[in-house]
């Protein structure tokens, strides 16, 4: 095993330390590191397991949103009328009630910070007329970005009454990654994702909720800007991470983690493995003269972590279907022999 970076356990002890041997499980039901950029997938592990986003489904939601805000059928200041049906969703929340009113954008950065399961409900609920048909509208969303193995049931993420994983939000690791690149390309997601912390309601008469984010990664770790958690019994521990250094991103999906420190101990490794096999940017050179015509971009050399040949085939793009697991990087490099 690779010698452990300095920084790296500084930063497991501030998560609450690692996980006890004893304890030890598989560290997450798939997962998935992409290119941000290019969708190039640098390494992958069970990448098309389908399993349960939980609340990583209101990305789609956003997704959803963002699109009727374009559109012109929202607008940010829309006032949004808290319904009893709003009100009653349950899990985390931002204990809205019914009758107040809320414009589009403070629900919006309540669901993507606090994670309010209402404040998604109420916004789905506006957007379509009803939470069903903006699911609706999710699916079709999904089905454009080709999100093959996708299928949202809610706009929150919470699991059916019937507790069946059949019956709730399906999706998959590679699916996720495809989401997560498609709103950093099109979309001002970030602006709500690396937001700390942030109060909702301040003119409420008992005063406002102080809403953490809970991305734990956000602020311990160097350019980590996004994107969302997901917990439920059934999902485990979920993560979709976006992170920008020296002109490069990542996006990294860790679905069904036991707990949430495993979770983010694994996303940092694999942060920190990724940009290590990506070489950096090069500035834009200014000349006085005018630039040659564009030629077609050079091919980086494939950096690796360990000794075994390179795959012949080509690493899986963002539309992959590929079930082979894909390693420009590896997670536990083979021993060297003695």
């Amino acid at each position: 095993m690779p010698k452990s970076r300095p920084h790296l356990l500084l930063l497991a002890a501030a998560l609450g330390g690692a996980v006890s041997a004893k304890e030890a499980r598989p560290p997450y039901l798939g997962a998935i590191v992409a290119d941000a950029q290019t969708g190039q997938v640098l390494f992958e592990d069970k990448a098309d397991v389908v399993t349960p986003p939980a609340s990583m489904t209101k990305l789609m939601t956003f997704a959803v949103l963002h699109d009727q805000l374009a559109s012109g059928a929202l607008t940010l200041e829309t006032p949004v009328t808290v319904t009893a049906e709003d009100s009653k969703i349950g899990g985390t929340q931002v204990w809205l009630k019914q009758g107040e009113t809320f414009p589009v954008e403070e629900l919006i950065y309540a669901m993507m910070i606090q994670s309010a399961n209402d404040a998604a409900h109420a916004l789905a609920r506006t957007a379509a007329g009803s939470a069903t048909a903006f699911v609706e509208l999710m699916n079709t969303k999904a089905r454009a970005l080709g999100l093959a193995h996708t299928t949202f049931r809610t706009p929150h993420g919470l699991p059916p009454a019937s507790r069946r994983t059949a019956e709730g939000d399906l999706t998959t690791p590679r699916d996720y990654a495809i989401l997560s690149r498609y709103l950093l390309r099109e979309t001002d997601v970030t602006k709500y994702t690396a937001v700390s912390s942030r109060p909702f309601g301040t003119k409420r008469p008992n005063g406002p909720v102080k809403m953490t984010n809970h991305n734990h990664l956000l602020g311990k770790v160097a350019g980590v800007n996004g994107l969302k958690t997901g917990f439920t019994n059934g999902a485990g521990y979920c993560l979709a991470a976006s992170t920008e250094r020296g002109g490069r991103g990542l996006v990294v999906v860790v679905m069904g983690s036991p707990d949430s420190k495993t979770r983010d101990l694994k996303v940092i490794e694999l942060l920190e493995r990724g940009f290590a096999s990506r070489p950096p940017a090069l500035p834009a050179v200014k000349t006085e003269t005018p630039a040659p015509p564009a030629a077609e971009p050079a091919v980086l050399p494939t950096v690796r972590t360990d000794k075994t040949p390179a795959a012949t085939s080509t690493p899986a793009g963002e539309n992959s279907t590929a079930k082979d697991p894909v390693f420009i990087f590896r997670v536990n490099p083979p021993a060297k022999k003695p």
